[in-house]
């Protein structure tokens, strides 16, 4: 995500047929194409770059054809494989022309740069593209299960088409990224299965207890305008929630407008939707008829839907957090970063006196020794 408290290029480039879903479930994780990646989403300095279309799930289990951009460094593969590096990217929109392997990055000056170190340390980089972004189906905005089910099974498929890669991977993330590579290094194991040797996370940014803010949205909810960006953020979530969970009639809880701006959020990329927002000015209790508490066990829900895992992980986890950060709850960030040492798990905490885009690669000083020990 990119400024918003909660937590931003299109293309003429058809996103694969929404029919490939129709084909019969072959396993998650399973190849079904090899495109060319277009300029935008090309990372400079790879050596080879290619779009790859796997099958996975999402919502429910239900599968789902999706895609991810592959990169690869140059020179020869090391014995044993070229190690991985599973990038699980920040807010892009949720337009099908948002999407990683079809735009690129939001935020291309940074996350190039960022990405750009992994390749040159002589990992190959798997960037998966969520369930419902570039492809078929809608995109469950910040359902952390779906989006590891994404990056597990980009990392299975690439490994299966390409030869010159390792089964050894970590994954690393930023945003709303960071959230799923978080959920992703809880579920690791379990989703890769024996084919694949995981060996941990890196999440920066990362964007903790949402639920604890947004079961109080409604029409009382900042009535004045506030950041574009957050905004933004609120209807991605309403979108994700009513991706998510059908049945609870999200379009009953909003006005005409909040449906309206809705719709609009359904097919703008971040930096667009961001732009009409901030020409426009509505406020986030404009968009709701009714409070979002009037869904029985709201918080239950929400944190289901969105929640970062406090146990359960078997391999180190890195965060690095921005102490000027304020597209995130930083404190509530903190907070869950506390609740994970104090339950025991894997977690190392670095801080740093910057925001929370200056924080991705401010991070590196410290995560990149700390990814070579995970391969070592």
């Amino acid at each position: 995500m990119r400024k918003s408290v909660i937590a931003v290029i299109a293309l003429s480039m058809l996103p694969f047929a929404a029919t490939a879903t129709a084909q019969p479930a072959a396993g998650v994780g399973s190849v079904v194409g090899v495109e060319a990646l277009s300029t935008q989403a090309t990372l400079p300095g790879s050596a080879r770059a290619e779009r790859l279309l796997y099958r996975s799930t999402t919502v429910g289990d239900a599968p789902v054809t999706t895609s991810a951009a592959v990169y690869f460094p140059a020179g020869q593969a090391p014995a044993g494989g070229w190690p991985v590096i599973a990038w699980a990217h920040g807010t892009v929109g949720l337009g099908d022309n948002c999407a990683y392997s079809v735009a690129g990055p939001a935020a291309v000056e940074r996350d190039w740069a960022y990405l750009r170190t992994w390749l040159d340390q002589g990992y190959a980089i798997v960037a998966a593209d969520y369930a419902g972004l570039g492809g078929p189906g809608e995109h469950p905005y910040l359902n952390g299960v779906v989006e590891a089910h994404n990056v597990v099974d980009a990392v299975k498929a690439a490994t299966a088409q390409y030869p010159s890669l390792s089964n050894k991977w970590a994954v690393v993330g930023q945003s709303q990224g960071g959230g799923a590579a978080v959920s992703t290094a809880r579920h690791a194991t379990s989703f890769g299965g024996p084919s694949l040797d995981y060996r941990g996370a890196v999440a920066t940014g990362t964007p903790a207890y949402i639920e604890d803010a947004i079961q109080f949205a409604g029409p009382g909810m900042l009535p004045v305008a506030v950041s574009a960006h957050l905004s933004a953020y609120v209807l991605y979530i309403l979108s994700g929630l009513r991706t998510t969970y059908p049945d609870l009639n999200i379009d009953s809880f909003l006005t005409e407008s909040g449906r309206t701006w809705l719709a609009r959020a359904q097919s703008g990329c971040i930096g667009e939707l961001g732009e009409e927002l901030a020409a426009e000015k509505p406020s986030i209790g404009s968009f709701f008829a009714r409070p979002l508490s009037d869904i029985p066990n709201v918080h239950g829900l929400l944190t289901s839907y969105m929640g970062l895992p406090a146990s359960g992980y078997d391999r180190p986890l890195f965060l690095g957090q921005g102490l000027k950060d304020t597209d995130v709850l930083t404190p509530e960030t903190l907070r869950w970063a506390a609740e994970l040492a104090a339950n025991g798990e894997p977690v190392t905490l670095h801080t740093y006196p910057t925001d929370h885009d200056k924080t991705v690669n401010a991070s590196l000083a410290d995560s990149v020794p700390f990814v070579r020990a995970l391969f070592a």
